[in-house]
């Protein structure tokens, strides 16, 4: 059986962190959201993947190009220019499936056994998930375990069951795309076509899902990073110096020198080829990428660096997520907790959470003793200089100057 992943689009709420790769390639614990999909699909006994990409494809290519399938898999990719709907998206395979297939949104992670349970049946398939709170998702109404009505994200929701993006189909589902309009917004929705299905008879049962993990919000990522590193596998493939003090699991990746003096509070991620420490603190939930520098004097806490980020002096980093190529200058700091302890909110959407530092995209470089405001989100290759306060959203290719002072008598 194949198993299409719908990876085309570009994930604008995901920005700053998604202007230079698609929303599927994000990592948490130090792998793309995609990857760990694939891996769950290789360990329910599926290995050939059809992979519709768009926005930015080069990154999956490349990314998998480089021995990161898993043993076994093959992988194939088919191109959604236009990003037309998740109807559009299916379409594009026709020509490469026959028979049963499994449909997967790219921006979600699942336990194998659910892709087991959905595959092993017999006819037509839609993995449902139970939320508190289904504002903005679309939900669907079951009758005797049979799809009776899917319903795009409407004001008073009549289920608590939310479509997880997870679909056994076969090949009639080409039939009703060709007959659906497109939706209000200009798109095709496979939704529609499976709606047209139902009504015209067939047969689509729910399967209620164990485990689900959607990302919508940059935030999200610090979420479901501490939930997977939590049942991590150790590895100690680098150097671990005399006079490291190590609580909890750590896992080290090749050519990774951690130097005397660093204290590790896991459940922490490290790539490879990084150099951390001497003297630094990192504690629970945080992966750090490959090639990254944590350097003296520098606490990092329940946060993801991505690769080839350096954050090497006397730095605060909290609850955030910094891209690529990052530099931040000795003493930046970020802030994490609002005064009056009260939920943070970004672009005006409640984060739900009571600690959220920065969101931070490539390229960024602080100067001396800058400040990053808590819920700040800085665009990629913007330089904040020295003793500057970043605060709100700062879009790409700025430059935050400190106010000229006065030069001084004598």
């Amino acid at each position: 059986m194949k198993v299409v992943i719908l990876a085309a689009g570009e994930g604008k709420r995901m920005h700053p962190l998604t202007y230079t790769r698609p929303k599927v390639m994000l990592p948490v614990a130090n792998k793309p959201i995609l990857a760990h999909l694939i891996d769950s699909c290789r360990q329910a006994g599926l290995s050939d993947f059809v992979v519709v990409a768009g926005y930015r494809a080069a990154v999956i290519q490349d990314y998998f190009s480089d021995k990161a399938l898993p043993a076994g898999a093959t992988i194939e990719y088919v191109s959604q220019e236009k990003q037309s709907g998740t109807g559009n998206a299916v379409y594009q395979v026709r020509d490469r499936v026959k028979g049963p297939f499994l449909v997967l949104n790219g921006d979600i992670l699942l336990h194998p056994n659910d892709i087991g349970a959905v595959t092993s049946r017999n006819e037509m398939q839609m993995g449902l998930y139970e939320l508190e709170t289904v504002k903005h998702l679309g939900v669907v109404e079951l009758k005797d375990n049979r799809v009776r009505q899917i319903h795009e994200k409407v004001d008073n929701p009549p289920s608590h069951l939310v479509n997880a993006g997870v679909y056994l189909l076969n090949e009639a589902i080409f039939d009703a795309l060709e007959k659906i309009p497109q939706s209000p917004r200009g798109e095709y929705e496979l939704t529609a076509a499976l709606q047209l299905l139902i009504d015209n008879g067939h047969a689509i049962s729910g399967h209620r899902l164990a485990y689900w993990e959607d990302i919508s919000y940059p935030w999200q990522l610090l979420e479901i990073n501490e939930r997977l590193l939590k049942g991590m596998k150790e590895e100690r493939a680098g150097v671990i110096e005399d006079g490291v003090h190590i609580k909890g699991d750590l896992s080290v990746g090749e050519g990774t020198v951690v130097k005397s003096g660093a204290y590790i509070e896991g459940p922490v991620m490290i790539g490879r080829d990084s150099r951390i420490g001497p003297n630094c603190y990192i504690r629970g939930s945080t992966a750090v990428g490959n090639d990254c520098h944590i350097g003296a004097a520098v606490e990092v806490k329940s946060s993801i660096i991505m690769d080839h980020t350096d954050v090497p002096h006397l730095n605060y980093v909290g609850d955030s997520v910094i891209g690529q190529g990052c530099n931040l200058g000795a003493g930046t700091k970020i802030a994490n907790l609002r005064l009056d302890k009260g939920n943070i909110s970004v672009r005006g959407i409640d984060t739900g959470r009571r600690k959220l530092g920065a969101i931070i995209g490539d390229n960024v470089q602080t100067g001396i003793n800058c400040s990053i405001n808590l819920g700040c989100m800085i665009g990629n290759d913007c330089a904040i200089g020295p003793g500057t306060l970043a605060s709100g959203v700062i879009p790409p290719n700025s430059a935050l100057l400190p106010h000229k002072t006065r030069p001084g008598k004598g």
